[in-house]
């Protein structure tokens, strides 16, 4: 049996890339830390909410990398000198990934109450019709 690719498909001309797409977003689906949320702030735009309770904006980093939204966050100092009888805050270093779409870019980043909140916006890009001459050979 033949496996017939996404790509391959005789009306989806040029977009192999968004076969490559959902196969990078699915090997990134496995993370589980930090927990997020996605929501629509407008019709193009949205925010990307991160619970890293336990770091501080110096623990983390937030880059673009091949059209991918890489947030990694790593706690710098643990004072040896602390006991826990309990330890539930997670203090483990982490990666987060997310796929961005053609346009989307990020507007900007802040952290409030342990939540970083990640805003990205999308542009439109004007509709251009465009009339193709017919030659004679």
């Amino acid at each position: 049996m033949t496996k017939l690719s996404f790509g391959a498909h005789p009306f989806l001309l040029g977009f192999e890339q968004l076969e490559r797409l959902v196969e990078r977003t699915a090997k990134a689906s496995g993370e589980g830390y930090p927990p997020f949320n996605i929501e629509a702030t407008s019709e193009n735009a949205y925010r990307i909410t991160l619970a890293v309770a336990g770091f501080r904006e110096n623990d983390l980093a937030i880059t673009v990398e091949d059209r991918q939204l890489v947030v990694r966050g790593r706690q710098t100092d643990d004072p040896q000198d602390r006991v826990f009888l309990h330890r539930g805050i997670g203090a483990r270093a982490f990666q987060r990934s997310f796929v961005l779409a053609d346009g989307v870019e990020v507007a900007g980043a802040s952290m409030e109450h342990g939540l970083l909140n990640i805003d990205l916006k999308r542009s439109v890009p004007e509709a251009v019709v465009q009339t193709i001459r017919i030659s004679n050979r």
